[in-house]
């Protein structure tokens, strides 16, 4: 059986269904596996004949093996459905030129990467509370930056035995991105904007988690917190798959032969994302580099190459908001990783962090991380002219966040002459970023007197790509969800709304 740790220690050797159920440690460490399955190169080329539910059950049921086959597969079935999905492939690879392919991973019900996790959590959910006996009801609370909030109110919308409350940056998102969730239907959530940045948001969720005071309260009325966010493992392990789907389908095109290595760039912010592809690595999938692409918000890039987390820095909104954050949450499962284990040295670090915005790592870690990461950031006038180049030269409309990891991609071959076939994650739909793409694409003068949802119509005009489902008559529906709050007034809040 796969047993469950915390990286920072003392809630250890639990399985798949409390991890996913709990999701984050009691004190704020979070779950990883204690040890990764390895894949030959036989079983990963097989994945090339298999369907992506197909696939999904291969390199899932290695980690919730305390799951039944049909009860995994139940959870798939309902996840990954033409019903949910726009493309019949999931997750579509398209080939730019001879060494870089995008993933896109938008063609869900909310247009953003994140429905690939967030539309199996709630499944895992159920399943994990039925396998643990739980009785209480599950409250999600969710910080996002964007695309996490919709697409999990998406998936928990009415399911049930549970409550969700996200909670947003109120000047920190597209209007696209607002109005996704402020006319979210459901009898079970809530949706709150907070006056403070991502980080602010995200730092406010985690101390209601950890806050014993309200902890004792929600049990004496039968209620327990989880998480959606990418600290549940729930909602990282999802992610892990379509780093070797990508890799099935390149071996299906003839792209590569199987034992190939290639390249991943992703555009990070908590670091959730690439560390999927860090443990696809680790599971055997022959993945020579994993690029971490970032915007002005570059602390991750800092860190990558000098082995310093600095958060200390002006935070800068940008056109690519989902990945303007400062702390990122995942990175503590990587360094748990890398150091062989050590939750005292994990958590020591967290502490650094947390009270004093810094922590260095020695250098026999750096040379770990570097091993297995390159870094670089794509400046904001960088990124738009990524879009048009990309659009001029391949036809492809790409979002702002695909773009930075674009551009991040062209400094890494110019710096490394490493043309090893490449994927770039595509983690948003270009529709979903209408304004920016619409000002790279055609100037800003062709927008004047529209607004977002106007440029919706425009883009699809001038391009021919049709606007998703999701993203249609967003502002002609009601809004349902009003509230506002300060960052101080979030637990005060999540009580009213509880208790």
């Amino acid at each position: 059986m796969v047993l469950y740790d915390s990286t920072r220690g003392g809630n250890e050797g639990i399985s798949s269904a409390e991890a996913i159920k709990k999701g984050i440690s009691p004190n704020g460490g979070l779950y990883v596996p204690r040890d990764f399955e390895k894949l030959t190169i036989d079983e990963i080329s097989s994945l090339k004949d298999m369907s992506y539910q197909e696939r999904a059950v291969a390199i899932l049921k290695r980690f919730l093996d305390d799951f039944t086959l049909d009860g995994l597969k139940d959870c798939i079935s309902k996840a990954y459905n033409h019903k949910k999905f726009s493309s019949p492939d999931i997750v579509p690879l398209r080939r730019l030129n001879d060494s870089l392919s995008v993933l896109e991973l938008w063609h869900g019900p909310t247009c953003a990467f994140k429905d690939m996790a967030l539309q199996i959590l709630p499944h895992f959910m159920v399943k994990a509370m039925e396998k643990t006996g739980e009785q209480c009801e599950i409250v999600i609370l969710v910080a996002t930056s964007g695309d996490t909030g919709k697409a999990a109110l998406e998936g928990f919308a009415d399911v049930e035995r549970s409550r969700i409350i996200v909670f947003y940056p109120h000047e920190g998102v597209s209007e696209v991105q607002k109005y996704q969730m402020i006319t979210q239907t459901g009898s079970n959530v809530k949706v709150v904007a907070v006056r403070g940045n991502f980080d602010d948001t995200q730092t406010g969720v985690k101390r209601i988690f950890t806050d014993k005071e309200l902890i004792g309260k929600m049990e004496r009325k039968n209620l327990k917190f989880s998480s959606a966010n990418s600290i549940n493992w729930g909602r990282l392990v999802p992610q892990i798959v379509y780093y070797f789907s990508a890799y099935a389908d390149m071996l299906k095109s003839g792209v590569i032969y199987p034992g190939d290595s290639i390249n991943f760039v992703v555009p990070t912010g908590n670091f959730g994302n690439i560390l999927a592809g860090f443990y696809a690595k680790k599971m055997g999938l022959p993945v020579n580099k994993l690029i971490c692409a970032s915007n002005d918000n570059n602390v991750l890039t800092d860190f990558i190459r000098t082995g310093v987390y600095d958060r200390r820095r002006e935070f800068v909104k940008t056109i690519s908001p989902s990945m303007d954050i400062l702390i990122s949450s995942n990175l503590e499962r990587l360094l748990y990783e890398l150091s062989d284990h050590d939750s005292r040295k994990v958590s020591n670090w967290m502490q650094q962090l947390n009270e004093q915005g810094y922590y260095k790592v020695d250098a026999a870690l750096l040379g770990e991380i570097q091993d297995h990461f390159w870094a670089d950031w794509s400046n904001q006038e960088e990124t738009l002219r990524t879009i048009e180049c990309i659009y001029r030269d391949c036809g492809y409309v790409s979002d702002t966040h695909t773009a930075v990891g674009i551009d991040v991609y062209d400094k890494y071959v110019i710096t490394t002459g490493d043309l090893t076939p490449t994927v770039t994650l595509s983690t948003a739909s270009p529709f979903k970023f209408n304004e920016s793409v619409c000002s790279a694409l055609f100037g800003k003068d062709e927008l004047d007197g529209k607004d977002e949802f106007e440029m919706l119509e425009y883009l699809s005009e001038k391009t021919g790509w049709p606007i998703p489902e999701g993203l249609k008559d967003l502002n002609r529906k009601e809004i349902l969800h009003t509230a506002v709050c300060g960052k101080e007034e979030m637990k005060n809040l999540v009580e009213n709304i509880l208790l």
